[in-house]
């Protein structure tokens, strides 16, 4: 396979192209390969889906930031042309349907309306709708991946005529288009006289009307009902990340190609512990004789706790490590465990009993109670910038 092209070259912008600019460019390149120009050319074919594809993933702000960060490799999961095999997978009918808009001031282009190739019929009025699903999972369902089952209101096929829309299976030739399920016209373009195809307006590209329509759905072979959805979830997702269900969104009219469920990430802030990429960071707030005196201390971790020593004098703003205690990589994303980073702070009592007073009014003078210069104010600052480097 060859390797895919930049998608900033694909649509000859920079990469700090605006989203007009890049509208424009693609608008430019799609009219430039379009089918109906360029009737027969697979080459021309090719590069229409190529601009497509890269328009698809540079409009979209968050999947432009992962391509920009992580190039090709960053879209795998994340929806769309970019993540389940490209633009040469999907269908003219597709590309019409998600960027028509762009070219309704064309006139000229009856395909972006709905498209046929020879002997075949365009049917994209009868894709079911997409549906979006918010998500909330806790630093436990990160680390180790979940499986989540939601119950979605959504169009399902009919049971009684099996999404057909009939009620006993009875078609029969559509009169408009005489069964092509496409109708020819000729328009004036800016390239001059063409002739567009489209989906007939009658049977919707089927080529066949419905004579007796179902009593059920009434004859859109879809009703409204409930259906159980599975999402998976994998480990070192984020909050912000857009799992794409294909076919798991509305049932198409007349068992048309359903639509997809896009589920979005929300994670929950967790009550001790806090993200970082793949770290954890934990504030440890220690008293002040186990700070004097050392000792241990007990740290929350994801999967319970652990015990870690404290050597005497430990000064405020002291970072410990432990290893491979944070978070995986999302796949793709990175690699190996993050880590869990304690970060120290002393407690410093507000109240003192007079035996207490006593005690530390007989030890202030101490040579021992002097701060060093080792441990100015800038330490805390300094240790906590170098665990990023």
């Amino acid at each position: 396979m060859a390797e895919k092209r930049d998608y900033y070259e694909v649509l000859g912008v920079s990469k700090n192209a605006t989203d007009q600019e890049l509208k424009s460019a693609y608008k430019k390149m799609a009219i430039k390969y379009h089918p109906d120009r360029n009737p027969g050319d697979k080459e021309a074919e090719a590069k229409f889906k190529e601009a497509a594809e890269a328009y698809d993933v540079l409009r979209d702000p968050q999947k432009r930031q992962r391509y920009d960060q992580f190039g090709h490799a960053g879209l795998e999961g994340a929806g769309g042309f970019g993540g389940f095999g490209g633009a040469s997978s999907m269908s003219m009918d597709d590309i019409f349907s998600m960027f028509g808009s762009i070219f309704g001031d064309m006139g000229g282009f009856g395909g972006f309306s709905g498209f046929s190739s020879a002997g075949g019929s365009s049917r994209q009025s009868d894709r079911g709708g997409d549906l979006r699903l918010k998500v909330r999972v806790n630093l436990n369902d990160v680390a180790n991946g979940v499986t989540k089952k939601f119950k979605v209101h959504k169009k399902i096929a009919c049971q009684h005529c099996h999404g057909s829309g009939s009620e006993d299976g009875s078609t029969e030739t559509c009169s408009t288009c005489k069964g092509k399920g496409y109708v020819t016209r000729v328009v004036n373009s800016m390239f001059g006289r063409m002739q567009t195809q489209s989906a007939c307006p009658t049977c919707n590209g089927t080529g066949k009307t419905i004579k007796n329509k179902c009593h059920v759905c009434g004859g859109n072979g879809v009703v409204d009902g409930d259906e159980v959805v599975e999402v998976k979830i994998p480990a070192g997702v984020s909050d912000g990340v857009v799992i794409t269900l294909n076919g798991k969104g509305h049932a198409g009219r007349w068992n048309g190609t359903p639509g997809d469920i896009q589920v979005f990430i929300e994670e929950e802030q967790h009550p001790e512990l806090e993200r970082k990429d793949q770290n954890l960071i934990y504030n440890l707030l220690l008293d002040l004789p186990t700070a004097v005196l050392g000792g241990t201390a007990d740290i929350p971790t994801l999967d319970g706790t652990a015990k870690i020593k404290i050597e005497p004098g430990t000064q405020p703003g002291k970072i410990m490590r432990l290893r491979g205690k944070g978070l995986p990589a999302l796949k793709g994303y990175g690699y190996g465990m993050g880590d869990l980073i304690v970060n120290i702070n002393i407690y410093i009592p507000e109240t003192l009993s007079k035996e207490e007073r006593d005690l530390f009014e007989k030890v202030k003078d101490s040579e021992n109670m002097k701060p060093s210069k080792a441990t100015n104010k800038n330490n805390f600052f300094n240790r906590f910038k170098k665990i990023f480097e």
